[in-house]
């Protein structure tokens, strides 16, 4: 332990810095982590006569930090998809791998709290690995544009699923409430059989120390009654 003493802002700086940490930003990113998407279907490539159904779920986000005034993390959030390309004539299956970047900024609130704040990702800022089944399937999919109507609808997904009051609750650190509950733990609890047994012999203890006391000065007065 370091006794060292600091003022009020490098404390405070610090204090953030290690409330704020990428674990505990990832941690609030991972509420989405399994959650199912579903995807169309969406009309794609010319006159998006092909419609395109996907099935999927959120992975585990993982991050860093990449800035320390103001704080900056940047995570990824992995989503994988399963979907089919309907040609009416034909139907070829594929599989993505999709990462969705976050950018999410700390900041601290007059209430004692620490917001992140989550800047929604554009569609251009999506990666998207696609993976066909057969070189028809590929081509198809190069033709239809399946790649950027994933993007799109991946990054249409996240942002309003990041407005949802879940999302919300996991971006606030509320500190003021974490210090009363830290102070109410302090507070005595219930009364246990070793203090309910002190508290029944200290009156009577207390009441024999009196009396010893009371007889010494008696016998101190005696003495002194006697010298004279």
């Amino acid at each position: 332990m370091n006794d060292e003493l600091i003022d009020y802002a490098a404390w405070g700086e610090r204090f953030f810095a290690a409330a704020v940490t990428a674990e505990r930003v990832v941690a609030g990113v991972n509420v989405l982590a399994g959650r199912p998407i579903e995807v169309g279907p969406l009309g794609v490539g010319p006159g998006r006569v092909a419609k395109v159904k996907a099935r999927g779920h959120i992975g585990t986000a993982t991050g860093e930090r990449s800035g320390a005034d103001p704080l900056v993390f940047h995570i990824d959030l992995p989503v994988a998809l399963e979907f089919l390309l309907d040609l009416a004539m034909d139907r070829q299956r594929f599989e993505a791998d999709i990462v969705v970047p976050l950018v999410i900024t700390a900041h601290g609130r007059t209430d004692l709290a620490i917001v992140l704040e989550v800047a929604a990702p554009t569609p251009a800022q999506v990666t998207c690995d696609l993976r066909a089944q057969g070189l028809l399937a590929s081509l198809t999919s190069r033709a239809a544009g399946v790649e950027g109507e994933l993007r799109r609808f991946v990054a249409k997904y996240v942002a309003r699923e990041l407005e949802q009051p879940y999302v919300q609750d996991a971006t606030i650190i509320d500190v003021a409430a974490a210090i009363e509950r830290a102070a109410a733990s302090l507070a005595p609890r219930a009364e246990s059989p070793i203090a309910a047994e002190l508290t029944d012999s200290l009156p009577a203890a207390m009441e024999a120390e009196l009396e010893h006391t009371a007889h010494l000065l008696l016998d101190e007065d005696s003495t002194t009654e006697d010298e004279r």
